[in-house]
């Protein structure tokens, strides 16, 4: 399969990430992610960008492998901040409490502002990546149940991440299929017409992933799943100690983001007083 197919599918390999409990991982994602989307503290979000893009470097995980995704990501993230300036282009100025003019009606503080919500990407989009790609849906699953998750829910999500890298080969296969019959989807073709062309092959597809899963959900109500309050996991792994380290370091980011809202007595570090 191509790698761009893989865009959210699990890929077995050899590494740290790969080898810690799906439920400290899970639990260091959401602890840190949580961190960094209640914090505006420039020096906090800085470090965990860091760490989170050098942590997705050393897994080595190929960039081919999510490409799309990052390309979306950064679409989104151009829009957003271009969007929020347009919006309200003196609220770092509010914010800050003082306005120190750039150029045209850029100021610092919103340049500054803006700054953090782009370091909130590196922060939680690397983390993301980098828990789906290394972690068996199975074990997703089963720390999910761990955490509290009732075990059908998280038997449902298992079924949604094992399924997208299938929809995403079907889809490929498909438009290969159309491109030899003469239809332009290249990278030649229109970009309005290419994505007008897209949304007709998907739409087919996703009706029949439809009717695919309720084939699947009724084979497994035939098996009686889900009468009984519990199940076992037949891929749980128990907590080592690495694991801990891992959800000690996650409360630790926690514990720091609450000291960091007393020294700078609220969510935002401001450097220009």
């Amino acid at each position: 399969m191509n790698n761009q197919l893989k865009i959210l599918g699990f890929t077995a390999g050899d590494g740290f990430v790969y080898r810690l409990n799906a439920t400290s991982k899970l639990l260091f994602f959401i602890l840190v992610s949580i961190s960094c989307m209640v914090t505006y503290d420039t020096r906090y979000l800085a470090f965990v960008a860091i760490f989170s893009t050098l942590l997705f470097r050393f897994s080595k995980i190929p960039f081919a492998s999510v490409k799309r995704v990052a390309q979306f990501a950064a679409l989104f993230a151009v829009l957003n901040i271009i969007f929020v300036f347009i919006f309200d282009p003196n609220y770092g100025a509010r914010l800050y409490g003082s306005q120190t003019m750039i150029f045209g009606p850029f100021s610092a503080e919103e340049l500054f502002y803006l700054f953090n919500l782009v370091l909130k990407y590196f922060c939680t989009i690397p983390l993301a990546l980098l828990f789906l790609l290394t972690t068996n849906p199975s074990q997703f699953a089963s720390s999910l149940n761990k955490i509290g998750l009732p075990y059908r829910s998280s038997y449902s999500v298992s079924l949604a991440l094992r399924y997208i890298p299938d929809m995403q080969e079907k889809f490929i296969t498909i438009r290969n299929a159309q491109e030899a019959r003469g239809m332009e989807l290249s990278k030649k073709g229109n970009f309005f017409g290419k994505i007008k062309l897209n949304v007709q092959l998907l739409l087919p597809l996703i009706f029949s992933s439809l009717e695919q899963i309720d084939t699947i959900s009724t084979a497994m109500e035939l098996r009686r799943f889900g009468k009984k309050k519990k199940r076992t996991w037949y891929t749980y792994q128990k907590l080592r100690g690495q694991d801990f380290s891992v959800i000690a370091l996650a409360i630790l980011c926690v514990i720091t983001v609450i000291a960091l809202f007393f020294v700078n007595q609220g969510r935002f570090f401001n450097p220009f007083h």
